[in-house]
């Protein structure tokens, strides 16, 4: 009586049917399925203290500029289209002072408070994000003499707007941190 119980429980459990893609091939069967990209990088070995400290400091400086590189690069996007139509240089112009008045407004305060080493890092990644340098940027949008004056005022202070970024070179840290920063690892 016991096993006769035990036996009506085992077969009157529901089967799930699960539905699965396979190839045949060569008589034999494999199954197919698509899986979702995962991006692996190396971490530093803990014993290395002092690179440890350094690429944390560097996580923290690109998480700090990172927002305001992508924005930059919205911004751009939006401004050109609007440049395009723009009627002749005089209307252009206008655009060009309005449009910066409201960046001013919006962002100056923000930037300014960014650290000697953040603003070096964000210059590099409007770089990425535009495929412009800030030097080009200004220069297309509020012409050379503007670029010229405010590439010798970055010069004063340390900063070089012509930098460009080099993903696989010496910029390879900021990509790696900005990869992952938009595949929601960090």
């Amino acid at each position: 009586m016991f096993f006769s119980g035990w036996i009506s429980l085992l077969f009157s459990q529901e089967r799930k049917e699960i539905i699965v893609l396979v190839k045949i091939l060569d008589n034999d069967t494999i199954i197919t399925a698509t899986l979702p990209e995962i991006l692996v990088t190396a971490r530093l070995p803990h014993h290395f203290k002092s690179d440890l400290k350094k690429n944390s400091r560097l996580v923290y400086n690109v998480k700090k500029a990172y927002p305001y590189a992508k924005l930059a690069g919205i911004k751009f996007k939006e401004y050109e289209t609007i440049l395009l139509n723009a009627e002749d240089e005089e209307s252009r112009k206008k655009l060009m002072k309005d449009a910066e008045d409201e960046l001013r407004n919006e962002f100056e305060d923000d930037i300014r408070m960014l650290t000697f080493k953040q603003g070096i890092i964000l210059i590099k990644l409007v770089d990425r994000e535009t495929g412009n340098t800030s030097y080009a940027l200004i220069q297309e949008l509020r012409g050379k003499f503007t670029a010229f004056f405010w590439q010798t005022f970055a010069r004063l202070f340390g900063f070089n707007l012509k930098v460009e970024y080099d993903p696989a070179g010496k910029d390879k840290d900021i990509e790696d941190i900005v990869v992952m920063i938009e595949n929601g690892q960090i």
